[in-house]
């Protein structure tokens, strides 16, 4: 198994990042901002993106500047966004998935859960994700963290852009690292 991240496999997920929710989200502007950095740098290299809003009609709809950056966006009920169709709207060649969003310790730490079980490879974007509470955050970075032998792996941000660009003398570098910086 290849360990560093592959462009043309993976497929970023933003976990509910949406506008109503994010004031109660410790540190939730931080949070959207490296999820749109994130995002931004994946659409410059190909990836595809996808949003999760969880219970739309209820907490309404993405931060604006996440939908911005989105290829699809999925409302759902279920905690877990494989309950309900995500891996299907994923292209067949994105095996591997990049998730960030919130909250941590609920709906991004069950989706990776469902992304494991269907034998996805699962990258949880450590700086990208948040929760009401950060003792929350912080929990459910050491529960997936115990996943790692079935496939799951911490990044940060800029791990996950390097290791997609894999050298600076990659066509879209100068691009991406605009947005890296």
């Amino acid at each position: 198994m290849e360990m560093l991240h592959r462009a043309d496999q993976s497929a970023v997920i933003l976990v509910d990042l949406q506008a109503r929710l994010m004031p109660s989200i410790h540190e939730g502007e931080r949070i959207v901002t490296q999820a749109v950095r994130l995002a931004r740098i994946a659409r410059v290299l190909g990836v595809p993106v996808v949003a999760t809003e969880q219970n739309p009609q209820g907490l309404g709809h993405s931060d604006p500047r996440i939908q911005a950056e989105c290829d699809r966006v999925m409302s759902k009920s279920h905690f877990n966004a494989c309950e309900e169709g995500l891996t299907e709207m994923l292209p067949a060649t994105s095996r591997h998935a990049i998730v960030a969003g919130c909250e941590a310790h609920v709906c991004v730490l069950q989706t990776c859960m469902g992304l494991l079980e269907r034998d996805f490879r699962v990258t949880l974007v450590i700086d990208a994700i948040g929760s009401r509470a950060d003792l929350s955050r912080l929990a459910a970075i050491e529960r997936l963290g115990m996943l790692q032998h079935e496939g799951l792996v911490l990044a940060s941000v800029e791990m996950v852009a390097f290791e997609w660009l894999r050298t600076c003398r990659h066509p879209k570098f100068r691009e991406a690292l605009a947005l890296i910086k």
